[in-house]
Formats: structure tokens, sequence, C-alpha cells
């Protein structure tokens, strides 16, 4: 029972006995008991205006917390005059415009940092006390790789390379992490009290577009200080042999010699060469990206490759969808990278082998595979770093130039040999928007 209606039933109960008993000693007397019905009306209204004083507040504060409790501070009480009821009104008003005030500028900071986390390229992904998603920022849901609904997930939902290596994080560690030796990420794990529970939340940067740009600056101006000094050399070089050779030796004597000065020449030659590689790193031009057929890009440059095969006892085949598969991309650098790739798989083989060319719609991607001699696990991690080659003579130049154009056309690759078929696959994939 409320406190409003123990007040009335005690007063209503109160001024009955109070009746009765006037009634019961003060019948005969008519003016006394007159006067003391008067007395029992003016207590009544005492009653009331007690009730008003004592009651009426503790109302207002009912209606006040349970506004509070429906978050509606939107809502305000008129003063009423008395002392008591206009204090307690004001510190109440006071408080609701406080509360206000706090929530406007709460929501305005949450919806801040709400737009700040989705356009961050930073991949933020906020975990539940469970361990499952609770939110994922767009660069999360890319660099996680998770191509379907998250949310009540765990990390071990979606498994790829980069999700197991960041299970083994301990909380506060910060690691940089090398994917297929080709992307790096720095991630790290952190927690943060929230709602009396601890949250982990997970933060992943991408480094390899940054160390990307740093090795491409620095050894391009090398490869620039190398090109300039060997050209420069070269050619002083070689108009000295070419006048020594034409000028230097009587007929018929010296002729060893001169066949020395004559090969000089031609390493020369091969030396500039060698450089002029190096250079055609610098000079790749940007991606013009145009509609364009992956199928026919892949048919037509394996067609070049098949009478160089044919000389090798090496079959090249078609696994292509009937259907077009269009991608957005660069005609000519696409044919350079894919050039490169069978050239590679050639030189694998070496002999007798087969190289497989397919490609898939769903998702876009193109697979090149061969059953050459393979790569070893402890190569993987380095193959498309600046000047590495597993080859006797290699200069490195070939997966550079494939890792450039492929990164320029925003794809992910790889390239392994399994384990189990001893297959070398390299495989690309376009991004899908």
């Amino acid at each position: 029972m409320s406190l409003k209606y123990k007040y009335v039933l005690f007063i209503g109960v109160l001024h009955c006995i109070l009746t009765l008993l006037i009634y019961a000693y003060l019948k005969d007397n008519k003016w006394y008991f007159i006067a003391a019905e008067l007395g029992i009306f003016l207590s009544l209204y005492l009653s009331y205006l007690l009730y008003k004083a004592f009651i009426k507040p503790i109302e207002l504060l009912q209606s006040g917390t349970d506004a509070i409790k429906d978050e509606d501070f939107s809502i305000k009480y008129l003063k009423t005059g008395s002392h008591e009821m206009d204090k307690l009104v004001g510190i109440f008003n006071e408080m609701i415009d406080k509360l206000r005030v706090e929530r406007t500028n709460t929501t305005e900071q949450s919806y801040f940092i709400n737009n700040l986390i989705e356009a961050s390229p930073l991949g933020i992904a906020i975990l539940d006390f469970d361990g499952k998603f609770s939110s994922i920022n767009p660069a999360g849901i890319k660099l996680l790789g998770i191509k379907s609904e998250w949310r009540d997930k765990n990390l071990i939902d979606f498994p790829s390379a980069l999700n197991a290596e960041i299970r083994q994080l301990e909380v506060g560690q910060a690691k940089v992490i090398t994917i297929n030796g080709i992307d790096k990420y720095k991630c790290q794990i952190n927690e943060v009290i929230h709602q009396g529970f601890k949250r982990k939340f997970i933060l992943i940067d991408d480094l390899s577009k940054q160390i990307l740009q740093s090795e491409k600056e620095a050894y391009g101006t090398i490869i620039r200080m190398m090109a300039h000094e060997v050209n420069n050399s070269m050619g002083a070089i070689n108009s000295i042999l070419d006048t020594v050779v034409e000028f230097g030796f009587e007929e018929d004597k010296n002729l060893d010699l001169k066949n020395s000065l004559i090969l000089a020449k031609d390493r020369n030659h091969k030396l500039s060469k060698f450089m002029a590689n190096y250079a055609s790193i610098l000079r790749l031009p940007k991606a013009n990206r145009q509609k364009v057929d992956l199928c026919t890009i892949l048919k037509k440059t394996g067609q070049l490759f098949l009478s160089r095969a044919k000389e090798a006892d090496i079959s090249i085949e078609f696994d292509l969808p009937e259907n077009p598969v269009f991608i957005f991309g660069d005609e000519i650098l696409l044919e350079q990278a894919i050039s490169n790739m069978l050239k590679n798989a050639i030189e694998s083989i070496v002999q007798d082998g087969d190289i497989v060319i397919s490609c898939a719609l769903k998702p876009r991607c193109f697979c090149i595979s061969d059953n050459g001699k393979g790569i070893l696990p402890e190569e993987e991690a380095n193959l498309f770093k600046p000047f590495f080659s597993t080859k006797t003579n290699g200069q490195g130049i070939g997966l550079m130039l494939i890792r450039d154009i492929l990164q320029d056309h925003d794809c992910q690759f790889s390239l392994t040999t399994d384990s189990i078929t001893k297959l070398t696959n390299f495989k690309v994939c376009f991004d899908q928007n």
C-alpha cells in the first residue's frame, strides 16, 4: 500500500472515531455537539493541507523518477508558490537540464567516435565479454577477410593466416605480422572496462603500402645512381675500346688481344642491359583501369608461350569459363605480369611438364599452376622482396614487377607449392567492388 493511501486511511479512521465519540458524549448538548463537528471539519481541512504539503512533493518525485527512468529529459515542473515545493521543483528542473546537456554531449561524442571508427584506415574490431564480435569497421572487415555475417561470431569462425596470428597475441602485445612474405600488418590487442566488464578490441594497421613505398624510394635512388655511373663509364670505355680495336692493331697481329677487347665490349653491353632491367621497374606506369575480360587476357598471353613451351615438351592447358570474367584493370600491365608468371613457370619446369591456366568468376580470380621444382618453405617469405631470386643468374626483377603491377590493381595474391599435390600455384584475386 502506498504512503498516499496509508495517510488517507489513517485520517479517515481517526475522524470516524472522533465523530462517533462526539456523537456518543455530546449528542445531548446541542451547542457543544455543533462546535465539535465544526472542529472535525476544521481538522479534515488541515489534514488536506498537510496532504498537499507532504504527499504532493512525493508524487512530484515519483513522476520525476518515472520521467528519468523513461529517459524523458524534456519534462519540467512549474513553481507552485510553496517555499518547500518550489525549492524541490527548482532542484529537479536544474538536474533535468544537466542530464539533458550530458546526454546531448554523450550522443554527439558517441556519434563522432562511431564515424571516426568507420572512416579509419585502421582495422578495428570490438569483442564482447565472450570474445564475440560486437562491432567491426569496414577496414577491419576487409583486413580480417570477413565475407559473411560476423555478429555473434569469433575470430576462429573466419579462418585466415592473419586471424591465426592475431589469436596468438596477448592483451597489450603489439606485433608486426608478415603474411605470404608480401603483406605486413601491425596488430595489437587491448582491453577496456565497459559497463563493468572487460572487453577486448583489436587494432590492425596495414603497413604493406607504406613499406612498399619506402622500399621503392630506397632502391629507386640506388638504381638511378648505379645506372648513371655505369652508363657514363660504359659509354667512355666502349668508345675507347672501339678506337683501339679499329686503329690500335696491325693487320693479322695480336688477334687474341683484339678478340679479348671485343669480348670486353660485349660484356659492357650486357652490363648496361643488366642495369636497364633494374631501371625498368622505376619506369612502370600507373595502371589505367578499364573494363576488360580476364579470360581473354589469359588466353591471349598464354598462346604467346605455346611455341616456347612446346620446344621444352611442356604443355599449356586452359581451364577458363565460357562466359567473360570482367574486371577493371590495365590490359597491357596485366599481360606483362602474366607473361612473367608463365616465363617463371616454364623455367621452373625446365623440361617435360604441365602448366594449367585457370580462371573463376566468384570470386574473380585466376591461377597459374605448374609441376616444376617448386618453392621451399624458407623461400616463400622472401619471394617478393626486392632483388631476391631463387635462380642462379636471376636478378629478382620478375617477381618485383609482378608484385608492383598486382598491388597497383589492389589484388590479393600468393605464390606457394602445395605440400600434397606438389603443384606450384600463383593465385591472384581481384577486388570484388
